[in-house]
């Protein structure tokens, strides 16, 4: 029993600190952000947040790798070998993931945002879903990467517009409109 309350307070504190650092991360860089700042927002003493983190870079990479991690889940689910079309309904679970969490992913993918995060999204899908498929036509692996990048910043070109003008268009339509750019784009390569 002891053993949940404790992972209860765990996530608690992990929150607050999570938020704190979103809250700071709207108004400035993360070069400009201190851990004295992210704890004394988040109403906790530096012991606390240094039990969980090494620094307030430390805490960013890990948000960003649980979203990494978050996405890889919602792509195990489609088996792209099998499929020369990427589902409408695989980009519409990272979307309403993305707009679940639409104050970070804003953050992230905005013009001071982490390139290297959004480095590793594209990795993480490209390479472990969609060169395949695209090597595997009459184009070579190379192009396919090529091929894929104009895809994927297109994309994320999207994403962030999208984010902007508060998600105004439903996540269906966003996809289909990520879908329908992609295929018509990929034809003109083949």
């Amino acid at each position: 029993m002891e053993s949940k309350k404790t992972d209860r307070r765990v996530k608690y504190t992990k929150m607050v600190i999570r938020n704190s650092l979103i809250k700071f991360l709207k108004q400035k860089p993360i070069s400009k952000i201190s851990v004295k700042e992210i704890c004394d927002d988040a109403d906790i003493n530096r012991a606390t947040f240094y039990a969980h983190y090494l620094d307030q870079y430390d805490l960013l990479q890990q948000i960003e790798q649980e979203i990494i991690d978050d996405i890889g889940h919602y792509l195990k689910g489609y088996d792209f070998k099998d499929s020369r079309l990427i589902p409408v309904e695989m980009i519409e679970k990272i979307l309403e993931y993305i707009e679940e969490n639409s104050e970070l992913f804003d953050l992230l993918l905005n013009a001071n945002g982490d390139m290297k995060f959004q480095q590793e999204v594209i990795k993480i899908v490209g390479i472990q879903h969609f060169i395949p498929i695209l090597g595997n036509e009459s184009s070579n692996k190379e192009d396919a990467e090529y091929i894929f990048h104009f895809l994927a910043c297109g994309a994320v070109g999207v994403i962030q517009l999208w984010l902007k003008e508060g998600m105004k268009k439903p996540v269906g339509e966003t996809a289909d409109l990520i879908l329908k750019t992609a295929i018509n784009g990929r034809a003109a390569f083949m």
